[in-house]
């Protein structure tokens, strides 16, 4: 046994048959015994459960915290240890009942008509979200049960469910530590454009991005964070005083002096703004030069107050994790979401990047703006979008022109977006290079879309992000930007990626690259743009037969007279502008049969001659 001091528990107390209890004055109850919890009972029931408590409670009693906390209804005789549970450790509720068995199991904490049998999988989940969850929210204010984490020589803290987003308000992700970082490159470019500039993370939760961009871009940003939520806004402002950067009172704060800056103790490094409002809002009344939008889920609801008052030829980076819509697993909540129809292909990731595009440039359109994709990533679990704005109807009629549909053949996965035109076409099936529609009975190809059809990618733009990856030594997304800029620019060259010589002028930008020929670049020659879409090599491999190693099939394409490059959506697809049977003959040409060691053995020399 420990002796405790008395701890405060905030939760919301509701009847024993489940109904909301009318306007109750809070008053403390205090908890005598483990087991028994004394508190007002309402006149119209008999039966009252403290379940998620919205009352003040006090543990003045001798208890082992480690061990749970059951809180029974001192007014019901029937109701057994069945109720909520407090524990340190999600270890702790997995041993109260044996989730490696097969068949339905019961939850060890609610009672059967609360919470029916299931299966373990389930269970799990149920015990994590809702009873490890009451310990979290009761102890976090303590003081005791925060975590420190560092990325990128910031300091957060981070709450034990911080990886349960559903019932977590300060949410955090350890695997978008790679998003993150392109964010920040492309934050880092643009603040070598116009300095200085102002940034907004609007969806702040633990704050890690925008203490990453003000501690190591110093004062070239002005950061605003802002979350809608009071426990992220005052974790936000924590997180703030644990890296020296000071908190903004105001909009009309001082900031801190260049020569002030630095990282002795108690002299803040930076300044940041943070802000408890709706990210709608707050992009409402505020221009910003940078705009990063990662919501939980999808960001359709914010891209029309981001494209409002963003600055002209300012960036704005969409990160999409509603991957059930956007890899064609939930059909219905993609056209509910993006308007548009989509089936699961070969190419799902790059599908979904041009179709976030799409919204984005529809969007971009309503407020008379273009958009200039700078970059499209489509990894692990998110899909990230950064595009430079272009103000203007005329840049607004170019971007629109883009967006088109898609015909993809169901048999032999040939795709091809539409050409432009109002007149109606007697057979599209004619605009498709595959013959499947003449060989095969009926309907052979879909009609996906509306979909972006233009580049994904700027050249010149993920040189620079390159440069600023190995300035503040970012290692760990280098190998993916150096093949990012490979498949913009639709080669297997790497020298001018890796060479000495490269990553020196990276960070000096060609007179191409200057922000006001970004509307000339909308109106360059199509041929030097990259192919749309790929092919995968394992997808149209010929059975019976071994296919040549994937670089050696660069090296064949590349002497057919193809451009082709490797893509970062699938680590075997091929980027090419050949044809899927141009594509597949040169495949055919250069693999070998395969024979069983029994053929080989009878047949010595015609495996011989096959092999030569």
């Amino acid at each position: 046994m420990m002796h405790l001091q008395p701890v405060v528990l905030w939760g919301r107390l509701r009847h024993w048959q489940g109904t909301m209890m009318p306007n109750h004055q809070p008053q403390p109850v205090v908890i005598r015994t483990p087991f028994t919890v004394y508190g007002p009972r309402n006149e119209s029931s008999t039966h009252t459960l403290f379940e998620c408590f919205q009352l003040p409670l006090i543990l003045d009693d001798e208890y082992d915290y480690d061990n749970r906390i059951l809180f029974n209804d001192p007014f019901n005789t029937n109701v057994t240890d069945r109720h909520i549970s407090i524990q340190t450790k999600l270890e702790g509720l997995e041993v109260l009942t044996d989730l490696n068995g097969a068949g339905r199991k019961a939850c060890p904490l609610c009672p059967e008509e609360k919470f029916k049998a299931c299966y373990s999988h389930k269970l799990r989940r149920h015990l994590q979200n809702l009873h490890w969850k009451v310990y979290v929210e009761f102890e976090a204010p303590s003081g005791q049960a925060y975590e420190i984490m560092k990325e990128l020589g910031t300091n957060v803290q981070l709450m034990p469910n911080h990886t349960t987003p559903q019932k977590t308000d300060t949410y955090f992700n350890r695997k978008m530590k790679t998003n993150r970082q392109l964010v920040f490159c492309s934050l880092a470019v643009l603040a070598e454009e116009r300095n200085p500039l102002e940034s907004l993370d609007a969806f702040g939760a633990t704050g890690i991005m925008g203490l990453q961009w003000a501690k190591h871009l110093r004062n070239a940003v002005k950061v605003t964070i802002t979350d809608i939520n009071e426990v992220c806004v005052k974790m936000i402002r924590e997180n703030c005083n644990l890296n020296h950067i000071r908190v903004e009172g105001s909009r009309g704060s001082s900031r801190v002096p260049d020569g002030g800056a630095g990282d002795v103790d108690g002299v803040p490094i930076a300044t940041v703004e943070v802000a408890k409002m709706d990210a709608n809002v707050i992009m409402h009344l505020r221009s910003f030069d940078y705009i990063h939008l990662d919501p939980f889920g999808t960001a359709v609801n914010y891209l029309d107050s981001a494209f409002r008052n963003i600055r002209n030829l300012g960036i704005i980076s969409v990160t999409s994790t509603d991957t059930g819509s956007l890899y064609s697993k939930s059909l219905n909540v993609t056209m509910r979401h993006y308007g548009s129809n989509i089936v699961r292909t070969e190419y799902y990731k790059e599908l979904a990047a041009r179709m976030v595009l799409a919204t984005v440039a529809r969007a971009a359109a309503r407020c008379n703006k273009g958009i200039e994709v700078l970059l499209a990533v489509a990894v692990e679990h998110f899909v990230l979008v950064v595009v430079r704005v272009l103000r203007g109807p005329t840049q607004a009629d170019e971007s629109a022109k883009r967006i088109r549909q898609l015909i993809h053949c169901q048999w032999c996965e040939e795709r091809v977006f539409l050409k432009l035109g109002s007149m109606v076409e007697e057979n599209l099936y004619r605009q498709l290079p595959c013959n499947c529609h003449g060989s095969m009975p009926g309907k052979t190809a879909v009609e996906l879309g509306p979909l972006w059809s233009g580049p994904l990618f700027n050249s010149g733009f993920l040189r620079r992000m390159l440069f600023a990856a190995v300035q503040h030594s970012m290692e760990d997304i280098q190998p993916l930007v150096k093949t990012l800029i490979c498949e913009s620019e639709c080669t297997t060259l790497k020298s001018s990626v890796h060479g000495p010589t490269a990553l020196i002028n990276q960070g000096k930008r060609k007179t191409g690259d200057e922000p006001g020929n970004v509307v000339k670049k909308l109106k360059s020659d199509g041929s030097l743009e990259h192919p749309a879409f790929y092919y995968g090599i394992h997808r149209h491999s010929i059975r019976g037969m071994n296919m040549p190693k994937l670089n050696r099939f660069l090296q064949y394409l590349t002497e057919a007279g193809f451009r082709v490059s490797r893509t970062h959506f699938d680590p075997t697809g091929v980027r090419t502008d050949a044809t899927l049977d141009q594509f597949k003959s040169v495949l055919t040409k250069y693999s070998v049969p395969t024979y069983t060691n029994t053929t080989a053995t009878q047949n010595p020399e015609e495996t011989v001659r096959a092999m030569e």
